[in-house]
């Protein structure tokens, strides 16, 4: 009777199974339904991937078509390209710089490739490379120490430019033949007559002797006028010689200074360019600033009263040195300083008008130049400026 008693009612187990029933009905669709969300976040991933895949393969094609492109430039480039690690190793180099070379260049190291093959010229920047003359430039290539050595094959246009400097050098002996023609006629003419002077019988002594002299004076003449016209058309070389820049201002302060006193001209000079090179021809530099010193003088020597001064500067800037020739003396007109530099243009009756153009000349030939700055009755100055030394290819491998 209690055991009976103690059993549930059916409709009690009915109401309980139908609850368990309906939680599982809701776990169920609760089921389904993150089924189906996660299903359509698949489908969705899925989509985003399938875009993600093609950009990146979009990406691949095109970055695979630039190299392919890049590749291509580089094989047709006329310029060699050759990369370098932090350690100087050729990494890669293009057929232009292997043909240069004539030799595979890939792993090679290049300070020991530009000590073997390279040779310097007499211009910076520029190096001869067997029967080429090439031009080489160095650019970072990444934050290793890697570089990146672009050579230029500039074998025909040195040879062009050559050629036109020689061409330009043969028309202005063209156009200066006639002023050369005056200025040689001039002095043989007073020789002759001093010498036709020495064949009198009844001529004295001391007249003979003078005449001898002044005869002499004047063939001297001529002999320093054709000097200075082989220096100006001759030009095709320079030299190699290493030449302190502080040297070659001390050389020409000697050689100018026992000149300047007995005029009464006080030489000013200074130089700040330490132990700073010029390579090149230690002649021809040392002439071209010798015609700029004693062109100064020569203009003190116009002035009356007043200081007479000539004041030398050396300085240095980048890749320069400065020399500046400055003097008190009477200045040019405009016209004047326009035909400065014209060979055989002088404005003193003695002069051959050939000491500035030569300067000139040596200046350009050492890949310089000379300004000139003047007014009249204010003096003027000349300023040449030339490169330092000769650049030096990167070989540091640390």
């Amino acid at each position: 009777m209690d055991d009976a008693a103690q059993m549930p009612a059916p409709e009690t187990k009915a109401r309980e199974l139908q609850q368990a029933f309906d939680v599982f009905n809701q776990v169920s669709l609760e089921l389904t339904q993150a089924y189906e969300t996660l299903q359509r976040r698949v489908e969705s991933l899925t989509a985003e991937l399938a875009v993600a895949n093609g950009e990146l393969r979009r990406q691949y094609q095109e970055k695979e078509a630039l190299s392919e492109r890049l590749s291509l430039l580089l094989n047709a480039l006329p310029a060699g390209v050759v990369v370098l690690d932090s350690a100087a190793t050729v990494g890669e180099a293009n057929p232009a710089a292997q043909h240069m070379f004539g030799e595979t260049l890939a792993g090679g190291n290049w300070a020991a490739l530009a000590s073997n093959r390279l040779l310097p010229t007499d211009a910076p920047d520029e190096w001869q490379l067997g029967s080429r003359r090439v031009s080489i430039s160095e650019s970072p290539l990444d934050l290793a120490g890697g570089r990146l050595m672009l050579i230029y094959d500039i074998t025909v246009a040195h040879e062009l430019k050559a050629n036109l400097e020689r061409n330009q050098r043969l028309a202005a002996m063209g156009e200066m033949a006639a002023s050369l023609a005056h200025q040689l006629r001039t002095p043989l003419a007073t020789a002759l007559l001093y010498s036709a002077n020495l064949a009198q019988p009844e001529l004295p002594d001391a007249a003979r002797m003078r005449f001898a002299g002044k005869a002499t004076d004047q063939l001297k003449r001529l002999e320093h006028l054709i000097q200075d016209v082989l220096l100006f058309t001759r030009g095709e070389s320079i030299g190699r010689d290493v030449i302190p820049v502080s040297a070659l201002i001390s050389e020409a302060v000697q050689t100018l200074e026992p000149l300047c006193r007995p005029k009464g001209v006080m030489l000013r000079v200074t130089v700040g360019v330490g132990d700073l090179i010029i390579t090149g021809s230690r002649k021809a530099l040392g002439g071209a600033l010798l015609n700029l010193l004693e062109n100064a003088l020569q203009a003190c020597e116009g002035i009356e009263g007043g200081a007479k001064e000539i004041i030398l500067k050396a300085n240095a800037g980048g890749r320069q040195v400065r020399i500046s020739v400055r003097d008190t003396g009477i200045g040019m007109a405009p016209e004047t300083q326009a035909r400065v530099f014209e060979p055989f243009f002088t404005t003193r009756g003695q002069g051959t008008g050939l000491g500035l153009a030569i300067a000139l000349g040596v200046a350009r030939a050492h890949g310089g130049s000379i300004d000139v700055n003047s007014k009249p009755g204010a003096g003027s100055e000349f300023v040449m400026t030339l490169p330092v030394g000769t650049v030096q290819l990167s070989t540091d491998s640390t």
